[in-house]
């Protein structure tokens, strides 16, 4: 037995964690970036436990269910771009010289991801 607790990150992610935010400039970004990384992995780890819990009393739908609602999936690529092109014309930071139209439908013939 260890006496490690149950939620703690495994050295090679806490090393891979150091390595990324020692790239940020200044102490508060780097400790800000391991604090939100260690956020996200504990919160991520709990998830996964409450799923295998949900999944084992209830059934899979359920904790896939679960899973869906508290990690959504962002949209699409596509969809993003979209939305930031809508944002730009309605504020009126877009000029291309009235070819946002051709913008759009470039955008509209990809596929979705």
């Amino acid at each position: 037995m260890t006496n490690q607790h149950q939620i703690t990150p495994p050295s090679e992610l806490l090393e891979q964690w150091v390595n990324t935010a020692q790239k940020l400039e200044g102490p508060l970004a780097y400790t800000k970036s391991i604090a939100l990384q260690a956020a996200q992995w504990g919160a991520d780890q709990e998830l996964e436990e409450c799923c295998a819990e949900v999944l084992w009393q209830e059934g899979k739908v359920l904790a896939a269910k679960l899973r869906d609602r508290r990690r959504p999936k962002p949209p699409p690529l596509k969809e993003q771009a979209l939305e930031a092109l809508r944002e730009a014309e309605s504020s009126g930071c877009l000029y291309v010289n009235g070819r946002s139209d051709t913008i759009r439908k470039a955008l509209e013939a990809l596929p979705n991801d």
